[in-house]
């Protein structure tokens, strides 16, 4: 063991950490591939993140090491630990328990300046905001007071609508219609209590 935690700080060192000793973090899911977070470690938190399988990191407002999950609960299971072409980034691929982000969302990169895929989480995240407290004057709120059995009536009904609306090749509105039947899908993911990335996790399982 004293041999390879040698041959592991000889690779560390071999890193190009910055002027504080810090070097930045990438942390990506293993199942989904979706980024998850961007941190910083030095030096001691690398070797505590190689030695325990676990995310340790290091914070600079507070000036401390931080274990990613003590007291969240939101572990980082840690698969592998890859270097970048220049030596001065990490990329971090984890195993993520629970949500790495503080906001509760699954990723610190909820939010996106262009739209996008990341788009449908923020829906998603919202519609469970709904759910839980059921705001007056909103449509997915009344749908989830209706319960189960109307939002996947509602579901159905979407989904013969965009049917018809491919039938008569018409792009613009079966986008549209699209765009109804997607929403409507993540108020019944949400009623089901399963998430997004499932249905990501259960395509990657099937591509080939």
């Amino acid at each position: 063991m004293g041999e390879i935690r040698l041959e592991i700080e000889e690779l560390i060192k071999d890193l190009k950490f910055d002027e504080k000793g810090l070097i930045p973090v990438i942390v990506q899911d293993y199942k989904t591939g979706r980024v998850l977070m961007h941190a910083y470690m030095n030096e001691e938190a690398l070797m505590k993140t190689i030695e325990t399988g676990e995310a340790w990191y290091y914070s600079r407002s507070r000036k401390t090491l931080w274990h990613k999950g003590e007291t969240s609960g939101n572990y980082q299971k840690v698969i592998d630990i890859a270097v970048d072409c220049d030596k001065d980034t990490l990329l971090l691929i984890v195993e993520q328990i629970g949500v790495a982000c503080h906001t509760g969302n699954f990723s610190c990169f909820y939010r996106s300046l262009k739209g996008g895929v990341s788009f449908l989480f923020y829906l998603e995240n919202l519609l469970k905001e709904r759910k839980k407290m059921l705001p007056d004057g909103s449509y997915s709120a009344k749908l989830f007071k209706e319960g189960k059995e109307k939002i996947l009536q509602k579901l159905g009904e979407e989904s013969v609508e965009t049917i018809i609306a491919g039938m008569k090749g018409n792009k613009d509105e079966f986008l549209y219609e699209g765009a109804d039947l997607t929403f409507h899908f993540l108020i019944s993911l949400v009623e089901e209590d399963a998430e997004l990335r499932e249905i990501i996790e259960e395509l990657i399982k099937r591509h080939k």
